[in-house]
């Protein structure tokens, strides 16, 4: 395993900052990915492939994707500052989403010519990031034909529930962008929007300690995330600290 991650906890992050902060980033693997064109890993100007994963959660905010309906926001500006929660249109994929305290959020910033260069098989091992993290509550998580994310299958008394969105931007094989696993939110506010576009009556939200019910440690369940990550995509990690953290 020669690949080495750098990982960043930014903390309680605005979502503006945290996707500047992203983009910075990964127009920085960019670069790398250009000085190295044409060299090869044994020419000394060659310069070891960067990534890196952030872990972070947002104070409250919608966010809709490249191809999302904005009619999937059943806010009005008003409403939304009323709320207390932001909204943006960003560069993924996807519809609309939440994120919020108790969200643990994901955003790898991964060099995908340095693992696999197939999108599907990134979004697919994204999902088994946090179905194998499910696993460690037992509770079996599983993938819905015709969505991404994560979900719950059906009981006697809930309906097919999704507990992880997914979505995703690359340039030039690197990524941003990534998932948020509901952890302990208000699932309220998914009430103000259609998650991801699904307006199916047979599907909601949940979350790891609406499941348990009990509560869950951020800092237990980002260790886990952590060990799968590094597991499924075959890396080791090095921590750096955030530049922004007080």
């Amino acid at each position: 395993m020669h690949r080495t991650v750098n990982f960043q906890d930014l903390g309680v992050a605005s979502y503006e900052e945290a996707w500047s902060y992203q983009q910075s980033l990964l127009d920085a693997v960019i670069a790398r990915k250009r000085q190295n064109r044409g060299l090869q890993p044994t020419d000394a100007d060659y310069q070891t492939p960067i990534h890196h994963l952030l872990f972070c959660e947002h104070p409250p905010v919608y966010t809709l994707g490249r191809k999302g309906k904005i009619e999937h926001l059943l806010l009005d500006e008003k409403e939304l500052q009323s709320e207390g929660i932001e909204f943006y249109k960003i560069n993924r994929g996807g519809d609309i989403t939440y994120h919020g305290p108790g969200q643990l959020v994901a955003y790898p910033i991964f060099d995908l010519e340095d693992f696999f260069t197939d999108v599907h098989r990134y979004v697919r091992t994204l999902e088994e990031v946090v179905i194998q993290t499910l696993a460690q509550y037992e509770i079996q998580g599983h993938r819905e034909e015709g969505y991404t994310g994560v979900w719950l299958s059906a009981t006697d008394m809930q309906p097919k529930r999704k507990i992880c969105a997914i979505g995703v931007h690359l340039s030039r094989w690197v990524s941003m962008h990534g998932f948020a696993f509901n952890i302990s939110p208000n699932l309220r506010h998914f009430e103000h929007i259609i998650p991801c576009g699904i307006q199916e009556d047979d599907k909601a939200v949940t979350s790891l300690e609406k499941e348990l019910g009990r509560a869950v440690d951020m800092d237990d369940i980002k260790k886990v995330v952590k060990q799968q990550f590094a597991e499924l995509f075959e890396f080791n990690y090095q921590t750096t600290t955030y530049p922004n953290k007080q």
